[in-house]
């Protein structure tokens, strides 16, 4: 009996020790939580400067100046609402297809150049960065007015002049140069991954030089052109001085007539409205956007 009673406390006083947890589970658990509190305040930041005033936003356009739907009936039952959310778009797919258009041997030129023009061709695509977007949009008013630089060397070589400031085409040139470097850096990110074996592969295997690059390296460069034309496609959207110094009253965006119900009619709720229909069918582009490119990636896989 002795013995049983002292095997009996031997057990009961190890027991706790070999439930309590281990020194290595209890760094694993406090590690699991340190990326969670890393991020904490990047989160406070993301709720407090861009959730919250999109709800402001989304909520003044229900409920301001009378809860309800008055400000979305007013929005769609107004054609010239209609024509310039129409005219916002086409704007917006305009400059992302001539950005792409410009930027993608561009960026395929900075992968095969050497290193010293690779580095000069990167500081030309980060130049613009290092001056302001206003002064920029001025520097364009100068060029491509009546009289300005672009339409006195059109005019040396026998062409034009030209109507390019206040007009559609000035704005899209306008916002090409601003919006060109968010189209380069992405492709020219995905393309120095490619491996440059594989075109000379395709052409020891009998392709031509354009079949070999257009079925091989072009499906390869997909992901940049994906990154490129939606970075440039969601800002054009919301471009704002470029279209009011280099466009007309009659071509306004989308981003125009809002500041113009906000700050000069004070409707935030018509303006609130105008931003939620904006968000709401750049979120359904984007959807659209994905699911195609989702579908393209697996005909490429296969």
């Amino acid at each position: 009996m002795v013995l049983d009673q002292l095997s009996g406390d031997v057990s009961g006083a190890a027991r706790p020790a070999a439930d309590a947890p281990s020194p290595a589970r209890t760094a694993s658990d406090a590690g699991g939580r340190r990326p969670a509190l890393l991020i904490l305040p990047a989160l406070i930041a993301l709720a407090a400067f861009f959730l919250y005033p999109l709800a402001l936003v989304a909520w003044n356009a229900f409920t301001d100046p009378t809860p309800g739907l008055g400000n979305f009936v007013w929005f769609f039952s107004e054609p010239a609402n209609l024509a310039t959310l129409g005219r916002t778009f086409t704007t917006a797919l305009w400059v992302t297809a001539v950005s792409l258009l410009l930027s993608y041997p561009y960026a395929y030129a900075m992968t095969v150049a050497g290193p010293r023009v690779r580095g000069l061709l990167m500081m030309l695509v980060l130049l613009p960065f290092w001056t302001s977007l206003m002064v920029r949009t001025f520097a364009w008013v100068i060029l491509l007015q009546d009289t300005g630089v672009i339409n006195q060397l059109l005019g040396a070589v026998g062409l034009g002049p030209f109507s390019l400031i206040r007009t559609q085409t000035g704005v899209i040139i306008g916002m090409v140069q601003l919006l060109m470097p968010f189209m380069v850096l992405p492709l020219y990110a995905v393309m120095s991954g490619i491996d440059g074996r594989l075109l000379p592969a395709a052409r020891s295997l009998g392709a031509r030089p354009a079949t070999a690059f257009v079925t091989v390296y072009m499906p390869l460069s997909l992901p940049g052109v994906s990154a490129g034309c939606l970075t440039v496609f969601i800002s054009a959207l919301g471009f704002y001085i470029t279209p009011a110094l280099l466009g007309s009253p009659t071509d306004a965006l989308i981003s125009q007539q809002i500041f113009t119900q906000v700050n000069g009619l004070l409707k935030w709720g018509r303006g609130g409205a105008m931003g939620v229909v904006l968000l709401g069918l750049t979120l359904v582009m984007i959807a659209l956007l994905a699911v195609s490119l989702r579908r393209a990636g697996r005909r490429v896989s296969r």
